[in-house]
């Protein structure tokens, strides 16, 4: 109930946009209107004329934040969406207009806990950056070292909590009521949406990830990560070192500096494959706005608000899937596609089909002509085909594969991005088998089989002794039960009521026969009684009627 507003907020600007449907489809209307909440139903849709994914994009731009990043999160998971809606949903932008300095000094203070001269000799009022959760103010240290302050935006925590409870319920009744929908884990999928929106809104777990970063590239003269200023750092504000240089997404400045932009390039996206492939722990946005070119062909990377993951195991499988593709050998990548799809059900006779022919197609392809965005969409798209959602934890990792060749080719129209993956695919299968690591391998391996043989005589006394106590308990999940016995118990309350109804009729019949005995106002008052029936009849007759009308339409 406390989400009512927001809720009536939402449901307008979908109505406005000409999705209207959808908010009847699941049941917003009647939950407003028994709130006393008025929709706007009479208002023209503003982009009727368009198709339904550029609307859903209008809407989620005019909604905000939350809606903005659920967007651009959808426009990665092309395992879920067809390509016309991720293509769109790509457009989704998070600039946003700045928010005045007097409302943004206040929550600087806070942070600082104290005015602000004590820390920074000069703090500009007018912002560099604006996004929809925080902006960008530069400042300068009483040593005169430059720096800038990224600061959440004021109320912004209360609007994005609200939509993250909507956006939950919301999955749950569609898992719920929407059986097609299930196989796509829509629960799992806003469950993640929310750990990584939360991430996003702490701005002390970004400076954990600059410092981590940092730490992984220590040592690599051509890279910069800018330096985190921990004592005025909170959740709420993040003050990094200011870097000066050229951004990535200024082409000529790069050129008109003599900048080598091929070495760039190259230097950039390997930058990125290091962090995916060998450290697993990556940026997840790697546009060429969050690169900053510097002299010497050095390089900076900022904005470490969207950062990935990736466990051993995974990165193994994605060298699997590689080598499976160049190497034509489909079964590792058809045992990969299985492990992602877990306990759903998936037909692998058809799946090894496909997946042959995507090894045929790439397996002799010069590597100058290979295209690892396209490799992507097309496993994506055999993915959806086969009901295979994408891990999350890949879903960053190849959104960023396909920015990356999209980055290089800016500079370098020659760039091939499986040319570059290839040194560090032969250096991970080179240290997998390596002789130190195949015999860490095979002790910890025996290690689990010597604990689990030791560990099935107790577990099978366990099992014995439970057995003997009537402790032994079988779950049995029987889906939508709840649902069934809701419908039941209304059915039999119908049925009752009609009983009911029916022998009010019969005994109201006999008793106007009677005209004798005692009378009221001159009428006998059995035939008042019998009267009286006819009315109590015709009501619950009208109230059974309307109610199995309203199930209908339910």
């Amino acid at each position: 109930m406390g989400n009512l507003s927001r809720l009536h907020a939402i449901s307008v600007v979908f109505i406005r946009h000409g999705l209207g449907d959808l908010v009847r489809r699941l049941g917003v209307v009647s939950l407003l209107e028994r709130a006393g909440e008025v929709l706007h139903w009479g208002e023209v849709a503003r982009s009727e004329q368009l198709e339904p994914q550029q609307r859903l994009r209008l809407a989620f731009e005019e909604l905000g934040p939350t809606f903005v990043k659920l967007g651009q999160m959808l426009s990665m998971r092309e395992d879920l969406l067809p390509p016309k809606w991720t293509k769109e949903l790509e457009r989704l932008h998070s600039n946003a207009a700045p928010v005045p300095f007097e409302d943004i000094l206040p929550l600087i203070e806070r942070a600082l806990g104290g005015p602000h001269e004590a820390a920074f000799e000069d703090l500009d009022p007018i912002p560099v950056g604006s996004a929809s959760n925080a902006q960008v103010h530069r400042a300068r240290l009483h040593n005169g070292r430059a720096v800038v302050l990224k600061v959440r935006r004021p109320g912004i925590e209360a609007k994005v909590e609200a939509d993250l409870r909507l956006l939950a319920h919301l999955a749950q009744f569609v898992a719920k009521e929407v059986p097609d929908a299930r196989r796509y884990q829509p629960v799992r999928v806003v469950e993640e949406f929310r750990r990584s929106m939360l991430r996003e809104l702490n701005l002390a777990t970004e400076a954990q990830n600059v410092e981590r970063i940092g730490r992984n590239f220590r040592g690599e003269p051509h890279v910069l990560i800018p330096q985190v200023f921990a004592q005025w750092t909170s959740d709420a504000m993040i003050v990094l070192e200011y870097i000066d240089g050229i951004s990535a997404e200024n082409a000529a400045a790069v050129k008109a500096a003599g900048l080598d932009v091929k070495l760039l390039a190259q230097r950039g996206v390997d930058n990125v494959l290091k962090m995916i492939l060998e450290d697993g722990f990556f940026q997840a946005d790697p546009h060429p706005g969050n690169v900053i070119y510097l002299p010497g062909n050095r390089i900076a990377m900022i904005d470490f608000g969207m950062v990935g993951r990736l466990s051993l195991a995974r990165r193994n499988q994605i060298i699997d899937l590689l080598v499976g593709i160049t190497r034509r050998e489909s079964e590792p990548m058809v045992d990969v596609l299985l492990d992602w799809a877990g306990e759903e059900a998936v037909d692998e006779e058809q799946l090894s089909a496909d997946v042959e022919d995507l090894a045929a197609d790439y397996g002799d392809l010069p590597i100058k002509d290979m295209r690892v965005g396209e490799m992507i969409g097309r496993i994506t798209a055999m993915m959806r085909t086969h009901g295979i959602v994408l891990p999350s934890d890949l879903t960053l990792m190849f959104k960023a594969m396909v920015t990356l060749e999209g980055s290089g080719r800016q500079y370098d129209p020659d760039f091939v991005l499986a040319d570059r993956l290839k040194p560090f695919v032969d250096r991970a299968l080179a240290a997998r088998y390596a002789p130190a690591e195949v015999g860490r391998r095979g002790g910890a391996g025996l290690g689990q089989f010597f604990d689990l043989m030791q560990g099935i005589p107790r577990d099978l006394a366990r099992l014995l002794k439970d057995a003997r106590r009537g402790r032994l308990r079988l779950d049995l999940d029987l889906k939508r039960l709840d649902s069934f016995v809701d419908k039941l118990d209304r059915t039999i309350n119908r049925i009752t009521i009609g009983i009911m109804t029916a022998s009010v009729v019969i005994g109201s019949s006999m008793v106007m026969t009677v005209t004798s005995g005692p009378q009221v106002w001159g009428i006998p008052i059995f035939t008042a009684l019998g009267a009286l029936g006819f009315v109590l009849a015709f009501v619950n007759s009208v109230w059974v009627v309307l109610s199995i009308w309203r199930s209908r339409s339910r």
